[in-house]
């Protein structure tokens, strides 16, 4: 049976998202799969797979089709979330696509790759707030 897994992040730097993505999600780097271009992460809380970093050398596309969204309750920790995201490595950029009274902060890990932090407080972009 065909299920969906993990998402998988291209990065140039496999320490540096281990060190990022780690610290931005309480994820633990996990053994399983481990090679000079590939990480897997795992939840902390020992739940599982999370996330998958591997080593790329494509160009960071500026408008990806495909991103994490990453999700906060309120507009204060959104800014909070997002604060500390960009201390830890992350970059805010400059996005040409925001909707009028946008819900969501575009943001860059430290490869380029772009990811939003959405506060689900405010109304996701034109639709209801997502069950949890």
């Amino acid at each position: 049976m065909l299920r969906l897994g993990i998402p998988v992040i291209g990065v140039t730097d496999i320490p540096r998202a281990v060190a990022f993505w780690t610290r931005a999600l309480s994820l633990v780097e996990a053994e399983e799969w481990r090679s000079e271009t590939w990480r897997t992460l795992h939840h902390a809380d020992g739940s599982g797979r999370a996330l998958g970093l591997m080593r790329s050398d494509s160009p960071v596309e500026p408008h990806p089709r495909l991103h994490l969204d990453l999700f906060t309750d309120s507009a204060e920790e959104q800014e909070a979330e997002v604060r500390r995201l960009i201390a830890l490595g992350a970059r805010a950029v400059e996005w040409d696509l925001y909707p009028p009274d946008p819900d969501f902060v575009v943001l860059a890990d430290p490869d380029g790759n772009v990811f939003c932090v959405v506060d689900l407080g405010h109304a996701p972009s034109g639709g209801d707030r997502p069950a949890t």
